[in-house]
């Protein structure tokens, strides 16, 4: 059965990407992954990496070309914050490690607060802090 997930993403700058991603909390994979061509990225408790990769290395992997990040999505990436004021300092985190937000730190539906980046290389992530308790009843 599954245990791990990793997530392959392109990198115009590795050690740049690299240093964003640890900036904004998560941690650097001190396992295999690391090269001049590649970074492995820790996200959160669940064994979860983010390998990126330098583009020409990217496109060699999958084979094809990839999403201009400038003008499409093809993924938005979700992580969970602890709370309301985690969410806010990731949010400015995100700006000062060169991250760009597109939808700053806001409630949404009643029970979620949270906010939407772009990392260097423009792909988008959500990072939200849920609160269950005031989650709508089905």
């Amino acid at each position: 059965m599954t245990k791990d997930l990793w997530i392959n993403l392109p990198a115009k700058d590795i050690n740049k990407s690299k240093n964003f991603f640890v900036a904004i909390g998560f941690q650097l994979n001190e396992g295999m992954g690391n090269s001049e061509h590649s970074a492995a990225i820790k996200v959160g408790s669940k064994n979860i990496i983010v390998m990126l990769f330098t583009d020409f290395v990217f496109k060699q992997i999958v084979g094809r070309d990839f999403t201009d990040t400038s003008k499409n999505s093809e993924v938005l990436f979700s992580f969970d914050a602890e709370s309301k004021e985690e969410v806010d300092a990731i949010a400015v985190k995100v700006e000062k490690a060169g991250g760009k937000l597109f939808s700053k730190p806001a409630e949404m539906q009643g029970w979620m607060y949270g906010c939407g980046f772009e990392d260097l290389d423009g792909h988008r992530w959500n990072v939200l802090y849920m609160d269950f308790s005031k989650m709508p009843k089905m």
